[in-house]
């Protein structure tokens, strides 16, 4: 069995009963469980219990965020950003501390995940079938876990087994055997586990086969464009996600717009195939004491600007706490979302309007007034007032003359600052108690709209573009609605690229915690860094396409060979 750091193998139980009557997941505070326990029924459900609550240190917090979104082409620093990951500094190093705790929390709950699977033979008197279901939910949080690892730093130690004594070595397995013990865990899943997230029974948050087909999809795409790359790799990564698009049973499709995808309570949709809930009792999210580096859903935060500092406005809860973590690169907004007439994503996307909420420093019209200015305009008179617009960012440049006969504030790409620019309103939150408080929404990890767009990468990267196409069109119809003109939207085989592929998945996922990987698995970091991000163009290097093994982590590995660290670092 292999060892690994003592470091990474505590852990966290929290007890609760699943497969009650209850609507969501529901858990309570249980103390920490000896391995043995594991070996009974209520054990059992505790340890499920704590792999899945590991998600929420992954899902939520700024960790994960922070190696997933920063330092893409997609966005740079924001002025409360993290300077060294957006900038790839000399900063950034194996001390990082975004780097360590992705680390520790995959490690913690793939133990857990283990304790699970080893001693489910072992159960007396639990129904089978629930018991076969839950060890395919905790085979496919376990793949979840180790997929993250691998995609962010190559080759990782591999534990199958549970561990439950502290040990002070470790090897790193190679990316081959990872890859191939996650595509058996979901495979294995995919046989145990329901149909789909709306089938009878299924409660949000819980693995399914859809969501474990989609996520062997992903990783067979992403072991294509690997060192671990097999031969028949992006034609299984195209049938898995054929497959599941197809399969009636799943009972799971596109929605017809956009902006219901990500309408608040609305997170249990028919397009929604796996979601990480969270809650607002701090004895799961963590405390915010811990310089939120817990388990608390910041995501509404950390792309809201600092509006409040502009004419009219205050801060509230609707707008969010200004978080600004990062700001949209200029690539963003003038390339990818170029048309915003046939497109309605950008609009469904980000913020674009804000409300004046306060009589604070509003501007008076001058005299004489602006051509093209309101017929109601009066010189020397407020421009607006609570309850009118306050700012604009269309999310396209428009002349001088015309934004000095707004009444608002307009800002356009040009005029985009660190502490000033469009907020992602895929997080938002406006049922938070105050304006400090996490968000409890569940956070969508899968949907079906990636699944296309897998089976769209697959069949062009297989030499299938004809295959691709209507996998693209279907998404980019989609973006038509309501207002543009869906044949518009439409493409050829001959128009497909990866370059178009990657344009698209920052179109229709833009901020969704998947363009560092998606970037890496198809070998565009460097490219498209240097290309569209002023903040770390200069700085990237090849060693940046892994992240550094955790220092905690060659520190803790005390015995036998020293932990070796990636190239570079």
């Amino acid at each position: 069995m292999k060892k690994v750091s003592i470091y990474i193998i505590n852990l966290l139980f929290i007890t609760g009963l699943f497969y009650g009557c209850q609507k969501k997941l529901e858990e309570e505070p249980h103390s920490v469980l000896t391995p043995d326990f594991f070996t009974t029924a209520q054990g059992f459900e505790a340890g499920l219990n704590a792999a899945y609550a590991g998600t929420r240190w992954i899902w939520g917090p700024q960790d994960f965020y922070s190696l997933t979104v920063c330092g893409t082409d997609e966005f740079k620093r924001g002025v409360d950003g993290n300077s060294d990951l957006n900038s790839y500094s000399s900063n950034y190093t194996a001390t990082n501390g975004n780097v360590t705790n992705v680390w520790k929390y995959c490690y913690t709950y793939i133990n857990t995940c283990n304790g699970l699977v080893d001693n489910a033979s072992q159960i007396p008197g639990m129904d089978s079938t629930i018991k076969k279901r839950m060890v395919g939910e905790a085979r496919f949080l376990r793949a979840n876990y180790y997929f993250i690892l691998v995609q962010l730093w190559g080759d990782v130690t591999l534990n199958k087994h549970f561990q439950n004594t502290p040990t002070t070595s470790a090897v790193r397995d190679p990316l081959a055997n990872v890859y191939d013990f996650i595509i058996e865990d979901l495979t294995a899943a995919i046989a145990s586990l329901p149909p789909g997230p709306l089938t009878a029974g299924v409660q949000p948050g819980r693995a399914t086969a859809a969501a474990a087909s989609h996520l062997l999809a992903k990783v067979y795409l992403t072991r294509a464009g690997s060192l671990a790359k097999k031969a028949d790799d992006y034609k299984n990564a195209y049938t898995t996600a054929a497959g599941l698009i197809s399969n009636s049973a799943a009972g799971v499709g596109l929605l017809s717009d956009f902006a219901k995808v990500f309408q608040e309570g609305n997170e249990a949709n028919m397009e929604v195939l796996w979601t990480v809930q969270h809650t607002s009792n701090l004895a799961y999210n963590g405390s915010p004491k811990q310089d939120n580096r817990d388990a608390d859903n910041l995501l509404c935060h950390l792309w809201v600007p600092q509006y409040e500092n502009q004419p009219g406005m205050q801060r509230d809860v609707f707008y969010g706490r200004p978080y600004i973590r990062v700001i949209p690169t200029r690539w963003l907004t003038d390339t990818v979302f170029a048309d915003k007439v046939n497109d309605t994503r950008y609009n469904k996307s980000f913020q674009i309007a804000w409300i004046c909420n306060a009589r604070k420093l509003i501007p008076n019209w001058p005299s004489p007034l602006p051509p093209g200015a309101p017929v109601n305009a009066q010189p020397g008179k407020p421009k607006f007032g609570p309850g009118d617009t306050a700012i604009f960012m269309p999310g396209y440049e428009m002349p001088d003359a015309q934004i000095q006969a707004k009444p608002y504030q307009v800002i356009t790409p040009n005029k985009y600052v660190p502490a000033l620019a469009p907020t992602l309103t895929k997080y938002f939150d406006t049922k938070r108690t105050d304006m400090n408080a996490p968000s409890i929404r569940p956070i969508i990890v899968y949907r079906l709209a990636d699944t296309y767009l897998i089976a769209a990468e697959a069949a062009l990267m297989d030499g299938r573009p004809g295959d691709a196409v209507g996998f693209i069109n279907a998404i980019r119809r989609r973006a038509a609605y309501p207002t543009g003109n869906p044949q518009a939207m439409e493409v050829q085989a001959s128009d497909l690229s990866l370059d178009f592929i990657l344009d698209e998945r920052a179109r229709e996922l833009c901020g969704e915690l998947t363009r560092w990987q998606d970037l890496i698995r198809t070998g565009q970091l460097l490219t498209r860094v240097r290309l569209h991000n002023t903040d770390g163009q200069k700085n990237i290097q090849e060693k940046h396409k892994l992240r550094p093994i955790p220092q905690t982590q060659i520190d803790a590995t005390t015995t036998g060979p020293k932990y070796p660290q990636n190239p570079g670092w």
